[in-house]
């Protein structure tokens, strides 16, 4: 596959789990600065692993969720958590992978996750 091919296979993906708005809003904030990063995460984040066959995209979703909560990335968190709604999990699910979080990565992240989820969660019910 060549990179335009894994260019435009991730940005369908990154497409149908993050949403239009989301992406288009990234592509318009897109300089000269930030286009190889841009192209890095289209091309390898979303054409390469999350295009893979061997986990679907609520697997790879939960697993996702749970990085972000215990490295404490709040903003990309509270994106995913909008992304998971996108792809069908529910709010009792991503509750679970937070507890999951609690147990393995500490209360205090979980914490803060659980915290940036319900906004979110409430920003996606407005």
């Amino acid at each position: 596959m060549t990179d335009k091919q894994r260019h435009d296979a991730g940005m369908t993906v990154r497409r149908q789990v993050l949403g239009d708005a989301h992406v288009d809003r990234a592509v318009a904030g897109t300089d000269e600065f930030t286009a190889d990063f841009q192209d890095l995460i289209t091309r390898y984040a979303w054409g390469e692993i999350w295009s893979r066959d061997g986990l679907d995209r609520r697997t790879r979703s939960c697993i996702t969720l749970a990085m972000l909560a215990t490295l404490q990335h709040e903003e990309e968190l509270a994106m995913h958590v909008r992304a998971a709604r996108r792809i069908g999990l529910t709010p009792a699910e991503i509750s679970e992978v937070l507890l999951q979080v609690a147990v393995y990565a500490g209360v205090p992240a979980a914490n803060r996750a659980f915290k940036v989820a319900q906004a979110a969660l409430r920003q996606e019910a407005e």
